[in-house]
């Protein structure tokens, strides 16, 4: 029971179990462990408040549409070429699409991760505004990148996110570093899914 109210140990082993498939370079990633594992996040996005309020409901129903495709679709390789097939890959909407919006939303906290581990203090604003800048600004117009620049004075302190997800500093950094270990092939794997296909992924 004790694991149930420690969101970021069960994130960070989610993650570890996904590298372990793409480091085996013999299995194909499947669905529906990716898409439990990216569910899992889901909590950390409504911890952050206001300024990520649109990237929680937005990254929510992509991974709502991932756990329901897993019921008919065994693999990420298989999903993305069902839409290669019927031509839907960058059709609003499709599964395709939805897995490199998740795809941003894990590596958006992989990168706010490595940025609360790399400074000292406890202010989550230098952190989280690197982090959004590198993966989701580029994507956004004016108007969303001013919105969450306002909502970036309203985030929680480190001290009180940590009480969020019930961690204390020392336990808190161990499953940091294991997260953004763990992520960084699994975003890798499904960057390269795209790109060997020549398809991008910065659209």
């Amino acid at each position: 029971m004790a694991n149930e109210a420690k969101p970021l140990r069960k994130i960070s082993e989610a993650f570890e179990d996904l590298a372990a498939t793409v480091n085996s370079q013999t299995l194909d990633v499947e669905v529906a462990p990716f898409s439990h594992a990216c569910s899992l996040v889901s909590p950390l996005f409504g911890c952050l408040g206001i300024a990520f309020k649109f990237a929680e409901m937005d990254y929510v129903a992509k991974v709502v549409d991932l756990s329901e495709a897993s019921k008919s679709i065994l693999t990420l390789q298989s999903m993305l070429e069902l839409d290669i097939v019927h031509n839907t890959v960058r059709i609003a909407g499709s599964h395709s699409r939805n897995l490199l919006r998740v795809k941003r939303g894990i590596d958006m906290v992989r990168i706010l991760f490595e940025q609360i581990l790399a400074t000292e203090g406890n202010s989550l604003k230098d952190p989280a505004s690197k982090a959004y800048a590198q993966v989701f600004a580029p994507h956004h117009g004016w108007a969303i990148r001013k919105a969450v620049a306002a909502g970036m004075y309203a985030l929680p302190t480190k001290a009180q996110l940590l009480k969020k997800l019930n961690e204390d500093e020392a336990s808190a950094r161990i499953q940091m570093q294991n997260y953004v270990a763990a992520s960084a092939p699994v975003i890798q794997y499904v960057n390269n899914l795209f790109l060997s296909r020549e398809l991008g992924i910065d659209w």
